[in-house]
């Protein structure tokens, strides 16, 4: 039986959720790092959120439909499990490294900005 129809399926609902998930926390919490990093302009800060979780829903969620050209065929249920278990982990990697370079990136603009 081949398993990868249901794989996609989960796979993408799960990482979807995750995204989601993550996303309203990041763009919550981000309004407040933005704000301090912008303290007079808070029009402005709350513009740059909309625009940086827009743009990461957009790659993030992008970038997951993209790998799933590269599944090997699935034969069994513990070969999807380790298979979802390898891909969704690897998908949380790359968020948090893409979470840490975006703060680093945006503090780095911001400060060049204001001097």
């Amino acid at each position: 039986m081949d398993y990868n129809i249901l794989g996609y399926g989960v796979f993408i609902t799960v990482i979807v959720f995750i995204i989601i998930v993550v996303g309203k926390i990041c763009y919550r919490n981000g309004n407040i790092f933005v704000a301090e990093l912008i303290p007079d302009h808070l029009d402005l800060c709350q513009q740059i959120n909309k625009s940086l979780l827009v743009s990461y829903y957009l790659v993030n969620i992008g970038y997951c439909a993209m790998t799933l050209v590269g599944w090997e065929t699935i034969t069994s249920s513990q070969q999807l499990v380790e298979l979802m278990a390898i891909k969704v982990a690897t998908i949380v990697c790359i968020l948090s490294i893409l979470h840490y370079l975006n703060i680093y990136l945006l503090t780095k603009t911001i400060h060049k900005l204001i001097k």
